[in-house]
């Protein structure tokens, strides 16, 4: 079995894993329950959770579209 779209979902499920976790790491940053990150300013926390959102949600569409089959 060798699908060609194989490559382009996990892509896109590598796109959302990377974004769920740059997010999260944003929230942890937040927190300041970590010791090693507690000199971040709350500026990076919150730039981190909107680029993760971005990450997460628009990316994918974004590779969808431009991979979509023209017929």
């Amino acid at each position: 079995m060798n699908d060609p779209a194989l490559p382009r979902f996990m892509a896109m499920q590598a796109a959302r894993a990377a974004g769920a976790a740059i997010a999260l790491l944003g929230v942890v940053m937040l927190s300041h329950r970590i010791a090693l990150l507690a000199w971040a300013p709350d500026a990076l926390g919150d730039g981190l959770i909107v680029a993760g959102a971005v990450l997460f949600f628009a990316v994918p569409l974004i590779l969808a579209k431009r991979w979509k089959s023209r017929g």
